[in-house]
């Protein structure tokens, strides 16, 4: 995987002082095409040994081109905000809008192969990060993102006389810390470690560049000309042909008899028996998420289902129950302009929830594979793709200790009529009535049929679908309540 980078490739003064204009020219070119069409964005990861000149190189690149379209960031030790939440969470934060190039150094590579140089993880758990790493790559090329990954290499020698050189020089002592030779002195392991990871998740999508790191000049040329190489390229392809746009394979048709939605039988609760539940379910929902075992998970709650369905009412009776200092609404919409310039889910993980706090969406990420798909906001790979990316995010937020809670709350479409005309006949509720309220239900079967395909293909045994009977309020809100407390007991080990 490094022999090539270890043959000791050189750059004299004079051929690097003859290319520089003219790569700096046309890498200005690029950028500036890069931020006027703003179709997409570029993310830089830049990885590799202690001594390999990744600081220096980044630094060149900067000089080179406007820096004020390039976001640098460099991941160190976890803080404290970003420990308590999923792992990914810091990063997906950090992506790059269209228009942008994101440079990230000690990015989601670093710790999972830090952890395997110190032998603080398994062979098996190295792999399974890699393959989580791999599939969230394929998602962001996907998503349009054009992503290049440089691992900057040195032999073991070419590593000592490095770290040497800098110590020697006071102006780059600085440099090097008890750290750096920690982890010369766990060469081969590294060098094991990331052999393996550059094979793992070196793809067609998200290839691994190595780059000999022993000369400044030829590093820089490499980097360089590799980054015009990949813009130039997109730049001159299509808005969408970065990679293969292949239809999708077609989900089963609709079939006769009833579907999933049509099979639930609506269920009916008196007021006096919703009243004398109420209290005690939003006590004992309060007294689960004050439990000292909380402290360590997280609470992700999903609201979906059709228009009048009584997601908000729901909301509000849980909410009743928490601390108002520990839980959050999220309220999902169109997505904005910032939004629209980012892959699909990053507005959703931003929203993520730390240890020992609640989030509640009132609509959420399927909103990809109901009404973008209905609707034909995206086109059908997109959709397609997309219960894998959601299956992948919750196990994610699972594996990070989150409890995933979904509701779907199904009403009947006559259910739904008489709730729009009892809105539009109040006053103070006319507002939650529109013109495309209206206009959904002429897509009814449509929806229903998204919903079941949603719902086979997204209720997993780490975050299954909870159907909510709806027709009757009191009752649904009875058993978001019970649900919501029956899986925290079983979460916490109660």
């Amino acid at each position: 995987m490094f022999e090539s980078a270890e043959l000791g490739h050189s750059t004299s003064q004079e051929s690097y002082d003859a290319a520089v204009p003219g790569l700096r020219a046309e890498l200005l070119d690029a950028h500036f095409d890069l931020v006027e069409l703003r179709r997409f964005a570029v993310l830089v990861l830049v990885n590799g040994v202690d001594g390999g000149g990744k600081g220096e190189t980044v630094n060149q690149l900067n000089e080179w081109m406007d820096p004020r379209h390039i976001e640098t960031w460099a991941f160190d030790e976890e803080t404290p905000e970003e420990a308590a939440h999923p792992y990914m969470w810091r990063f997906w934060r950090a992506l790059p809008p269209h228009g942008k190039i994101g440079v990230m150094f000690n990015n989601w590579y670093t710790l999972p192969i830090r952890r395997r140089v110190e032998r603080q993880s398994k062979r098996v758990e190295f792999d399974e990060r890699l393959d989580e790493i791999r599939r969230f790559e394929t998602m962001l090329a996907e998503e349009g993102v054009l992503l290049i990954k440089f691992w900057f290499h040195l032999s073991k020698e070419g590593q000592k006389k490095r770290l040497k050189a800098l110590e020697k020089d006071p102006r780059t002592r600085w440099r090097v810390t008890g750290r750096d030779w920690h982890f010369y002195n766990q060469y081969e392991r590294h060098r094991e470690a990331a052999s393996h990871a550059l094979r793992h998740t070196s793809t067609g999508a998200a290839p691994w560049f190595v780059v000999d790191g022993s000369d400044s000049r030829f590093r820089a040329l490499f980097v360089g000309r590799t980054l015009l190489a990949a813009l130039r390229k997109r730049l001159a392809a299509g808005q969408r042909d970065w990679t293969p746009r292949l239809s999708a394979a077609p989900l089963p048709p609709p079939m006769s008899g009833p579907n999933l939605l049509e099979s639930l039988v609506r269920k009916d609760m008196g007021r006096k028996e919703y009243d004398r539940l109420l209290e005690p379910l939003q006590g004992r929902l309060a007294l689960l998420t004050r439990d000292p075992a909380f402290s360590r998970r997280s609470l992700v709650v999903v609201f979906e289902g059709p228009d009048a369905a009584g997601k908000g009412g729901a909301i509000r009776r849980v909410a009743a129950a928490l601390d108002a200092r520990q839980y959050r609404i999220v309220p999902i919409g169109a997505p904005t302009e910032e939004e629209r310039a980012q892959p699909y889910l990053w507005r959703f993980w931003r929203h993520m929830p730390r240890e020992g706090k609640v989030v509640m969406f009132d609509r959420s990420w399927y909103g990809r594979v109901l009404v973008e798909r209905v609707e034909g906001f995206c086109s059908e790979p997109d959709w397609m793709r997309a219960y894998a990316e959601i299956n992948d995010l919750e196990d994610q937020l699972v594996d990070e200790g989150a409890v995933v809670v979904k509701f779907w709350l199904a009403i009947s479409k006559e259910e739904q009529l008489a709730r729009f005309e009892a809105r539009q006949a109040q006053p103070h509720k006319r507002f939650k009535i529109t013109e495309e309220d209206w206009r959904n239900r002429d897509k009814w079967d449509n929806y229903a049929h998204a919903v079941c395909d949603m719902v086979d293909r997204t209720s997993t045994e780490i975050a299954p679908w909870t159907l909510v009977e709806a027709d009757d309020k009191h009752y649904a809100r009875i058993k978001v309540l019970t649900t919501l407390c029956e899986r925290l007991e079983a979460a916490l080990g109660h």
